[in-house]
C-alpha cells in the first residue's frame, strides 16, 4: 500500500523569517556506527538543483527523495522544493509525493515558479508560483506539450520557456485504440522557444532556425542567446548546437558565435556586449570543456583559460571584465577567476576540499550557490564565497553519522608504457591478509573522469563493497576527461586496447602493494563502462574472476547501426565509418572475443535504451552461452533507458551486482547464484513493519 507524503502548503508566518537550525553532523564515526548498506544507498537524498534569488541572500534548491522500497508504488525519485538563506536556514516549501522538474526566481524575488505534474491524471506538466512568504502554489499555466525549463524575464513581464508544440491530433485517442506506429527520427518533435505573458498568461512562439535547448538573458531582457541544433535529435544536439543571439521583442536571430562540437553553458556579460560559453576545440573534441568569449554581435572567439589541463564545466561573470569558473582537473575541482585583458595560467591543483559539481550565481555578488560533495556525503548545497572556505549549507542525511565509512584516497600509478594516471581507492573496511577481493569500477563516456568526492550509488556501491571486505578502484584511464584535450583523446581510434589494460594495471598495482588477490577481481560499468566490462570478461578474461555488464557495447558494428548517436561516434571515438574498416571494429568488439570467456558475466540493461541498444546485451550473452559453458546471464529492466530511473530497478540492480560479485569473488563460485531474489519476503515483511 502507497504511503502519501503530500506536504505543499506553507504558511506565511512560519516563512516570515527562515528559523529551522541548521543540522549538525559531526565529522566522526559513532561507537554504534554501522557499516552503508545498499538499502541506506537506496535511501540517500541528494541535492540536485540550485538557484540563488535576485537580491543574492537565499537559495531555491531542490532535494531528491528515493521513493521507499517495498512500501511507495514504483517510480523515479520525488523532487522536492526548498529554501535557504545563507546560514543555512532552511525550509521545506513543496514536498511530499512529487516531481519537479525545474525552478526558477521571479525577478522581483518574491516568488518561486516551478514545473511539476501534480495531478497524476494531467497529460502535461504545468507551471505553478509560490509566495516566498508562503501560501499555497497557484498553479499558472499549462501547455499542449510538457515544458521543459522556465526562463523569467529579468524585467519581470515575460517568462520564456522550451517546449514542443502539440503532439498530432486526437493522437491519445488513436494510441488508445491501438494506433501506436512510430515513425522513427521522423516524429521526433521540435523544441521550441516560447514567451510566456505573465499578465495575460497567453504564449507566443519564436520561429527560429533549429531545435531549442539552453537559454540565457541579457541583463536588459531585449536579447535572449539560446542553444539550437539543426534537428531535434540528440545526435545533434552532441555534436552540432551553435549558440544563437535572438531579439526579443521580433524573435529574430541577430547573431551566431559559430560554435563547433559539443556545447556547455553559456551566458551574456553584464553589459550584453560578450558571450561566454564552454565549447570545444574542434569536432573531434570528446568533450566541450574550454572557456571561451566572444562579441554578442559575434566575431572570432578568444580563449581564456588556456593550457589548463583540465575541463571547465561550468561558470559565472564577476563583472564585465572577469569570469569566475568551475573546473574539472584530475580528481579534484577548481573554482578561480580570470579576466578577459590578462591571461594567466591556472595555478596548482587544490589538495583538498569538496567536490564542487556545479555554481549558480548572480554578476556583481560574491555570494554564489554551489552543489558540491565529499567523500564523506552525496552532493549537498554549499555557498562559495571570495577568501573563505565552502559553507556547506545542508545536511540531508543525518544518518550517515552513524556509518562507518572505509578510507577513501587518491592513488597513482604507471600504465604498462610509461603513462601516470590517477584512480580513486576505497580500501576493505576491514583488510585481511593475504590480499583481499577487488572490485573494478570502470566510467563511461569514456569522456568523464573520477573526482575524490561521494563515489556511491545504486550501480556504484563503494562503500558498501568495502564494508563487506571489498577493495574498490575506480581508475581515471587515457581517454578521461580532467587532463586537458590531447589527454581526452588518447582513446579515439584505439578502442578497448591501451584504455582498457590500463584498468588492468590498476588492479595489478594493488596486487604489488599487497592489498589484492590477483585471483578473486572483479569489474563493472554502465555504457562504455560496460563496453569494459564486457571487452574483460572476453578479450582479457585471465585478469578477472567476475564481470558485471550495464548498458554496454558489445558490437561496435551493430553499435553504429542501432545507437542514436553515430556521428557522435564516428566525430569523437572511432574517427572513422564501420564501411572504412570493417574487421578493424569488429575485432574491438567483445563479440569478437566471446569464445574466449572464462569470467562468469553478468549483463544488464533497460529495454528502451535509446543510447546502447538493448541488442548490444543480448548478442553479448548468446555468442558466450553458444560458445561457452561460462555461466552467463541476462537481466532486462521492462521500460528503463540508459540507466535505470526508478527506485525498485535500481534497488534490483544493485542486489544482483553484490550477489554476482559475492558468489564468484569470496563464494563458492561454479554455477551460478538463483535467478531469482527474495523480493516477495521482503514485501511481506516490509507490510508487517
Amino acid at each position: 500500500m502507497k504511503t502519501s507524503r503530500r506536504s505543499f502548503v506553507r504558511s506565511a508566518s512560519a516563512i516570515g523569517v527562515l528559523a529551522v537550525s541548521l543540522i549538525f553532523v559531526s565529522g566522526f564515526t559513532t561507537a554504534q556506527a554501522t557499516p552503508l548498506t545498499l538499502e541506506d544507498v537506496n535511501s540517500l537524498k541528494q541535492v540536485v538543483t540550485a538557484r540563488l534569488n535576485p537580491a543574492g541572500d537565499r537559495i531555491a534548491y531542490l532535494l531528491q527523495v528515493p521513493r521507499k522500497i517495498y512500501v511507495d508504488d514504483d517510480g523515479k525519485p520525488y523532487r522536492e522544493l526548498h529554501v535557504t538563506d545563507l546560514q543555512g536556514n532552511s525550509m521545506p516549501y513543496v514536498t511530499g509525493d512529487i516531481d519537479i522538474t525545474d525552478i526558477a526566481w521571479a525577478a522581483d524575488g518574491e516568488s518561486i515558479f516551478f514545473l511539476a505534474q501534480r495531478d497524476e491524471e494531467a497529460e502535461f506538466n504545468s507551471l505553478y508560483r509560490i509566495a516566498v512568504i508562503g501560501g499555497e502554489a497557484e498553479q499558472l499555466f499549462t501547455h499542449v506539450n510538457s515544458i521543459s525549463r522556465v526562463y523569467p524575464s529579468p524585467e519581470g513581464g515575460v517568462l520564456a520557456f522550451t517546449a514542443s508544440d502539440a503532439p498530432p491530433e486526437k493522437s491519445k485517442e488513436l494510441k488508445e485504440k491501438g494506433f501506436k506506429a512510430v515513425v522513427y527520427e521522423e516524429s521526433v518533435l521540435t523544441t521550441r522557444v516560447w514567451m510566456l505573458d505573465l499578465e495575460t498568461l497567453e504564449p507566443t512562439v519564436h520561429d527560429l532556425p533549429g531545435s531549442a535547448s539552453d537559454f540565457t538573458w541579457s541583463s536588459d531582457g531585449s536579447r535572449y542567446a539560446v542553444a539550437l541544433a539543426p534537428t531535434p535529435l540528440v545526435d545533434d544536439s552532441y555534436t552540432s548546437r551553435d549558440i544563437h543571439v535572438v531579439d526579443t521583442a521580433r524573435g529574430k536571430v541577430q547573431s551566431k558565435m559559430g560554435s563547433v562540437g559539443k556545447l556547455g553553458p553559456f551566458a551574456f556579460s553584464p553589459d550584453g556586449e560578450r558571450i561566454a560559453y564552454v565549447g570545444s576545440v574542434d569536432i573531434n573534441d570528446p568533450s566541450e570543456g574550454r572557456l571561451y568569449v566572444a562579441l554578442s554581435s559575434g566575431g572570432e572567439r578568444r580563449e581564456l583559460v588556456p593550457e589548463y589541463l583540465g575541463h571547465v564545466r561550468n561558470f559565472i561573470w564577476g563583472d564585465d571584465d572577469n569570469v569566475r569558473w568551475l573546473g574539472s582537473r584530475g580528481v579534484v575541482t577548481d573554482w578561480a577567476t580570470t579576466s578577459l585583458y590578462e591571461t594567466q595560467a591556472p595555478g596548482p591543483a587544490p589538495t583538498s576540499g569538496p567536490i564542487i559539481r556545479t555554481v549558480n550565481g548572480n554578476p556583481g555578488q560574491d555570494a554564489v550557490a554551489a552543489i558540491a560533495d565529499t567523500p564523506q556525503h552525496p552532493p549537498e548545497l554549499y555557498l562559495l564565497r571570495k577568501g573563505r572556505e565552502p559553507l556547506r549549507l545542508t545536511h540531508s542525511n543525518p544518518f550517515l553519522s552513524e556509518r562507518e565509512l572505509a578510507k577513501q584516497e587518491v592513488i597513482t600509478y604507471t600504465a604498462r608504457d610509461g603513462l601516470e594516471l590517477e584512480a580513486i581507492l576505497i580500501h576493505p573496511a576491514k583488510r585481511k591478509r593475504g590480499g583481499n577481493p577487488l572490485v573494478v569500477m570502470a566510467h563511461g563516456g569514456p569522456e568523464s573522469n573520477y573526482s575524490n568526492g561521494w563515489m556511491t550509488n545504486y550501480s556504484r556501491p563503494g562503500q558498501v563493497f568495502a564494508a563487506n571486505g571489498y577493495a574498490v578502484v575506480y581508475p581515471n584511464y587515457r581517454g578521461s576527461t580532467g587532463r586537458g584535450v590531447e589527454f581526452s583523446k588518447l582513446g579515439q581510434h584505439d578502442y578497448a586496447e591501451e584504455e582498457f589494460n590500463d584498468l588492468v594495471d590498476a588492479k595489478r598495482h594493488l596486487v604489488e602493494i599487497g592489498l589484492v588477490d590477483p585471483d578473486r577481481v572483479g569489474i563493472t560499468g554502465g555504457s562504455y563502462g560496460g563496453y569494459a566490462s564486457m571487452w574483460s570478461a572476453s578479450a582479457l578474461t585471465e585478469e578477472y574472476a567476475a564481470a558485471v555488464a550495464f548498458v554496454g557495447i558489445s558490437d561496435q558494428i551493430s553499435k553504429f547501426g542501432t545507437g542514436d548517436i553515430p556521428y557522435e561516434m564516428y566525430n569523437v571515438h572511432a574517427l572513422a565509418w564501420p564501411w572504412d574498416d570493417w574487421m578493424w571494429l569488429l575485432k574491438h568488439s567483445p563479440i569478437y572475443h566471446a569464445g574466449k570467456t572464462k569470467t562468469p558475466l553478468l549483463i544488464m540493461g533497460g529495454d528502451k535504451d535509446p543510447r546502447v541498444h538493448p541488442g548490444q546485451s543480448l548478442e553479448m550473452y548468446r555468442f558466450v552461452k553458444i560458445r561457452t559453458d561460462t555461466p552467463v546471464r541476462l537481466v532486462i529492466y521492462p521500460d528503463e533507458v540508459h540507466g535505470n530511473r526508478n527506485t525498485a530497478a535500481q534497488y534490483d540492480y544493485s542486489l544482483r551486482l553484490m550477489r554476482w560479485m559475492d558468489h564468484y569473488l569470496k563464494g563458492s563460485g561454479g554455477e551460478p547464484p538463483p535467478y531469482e531474489l527474495d523480493h516477495a519476503q521482503r514485501l511481506e515483511a516490509a507490510g508487517e513493519e
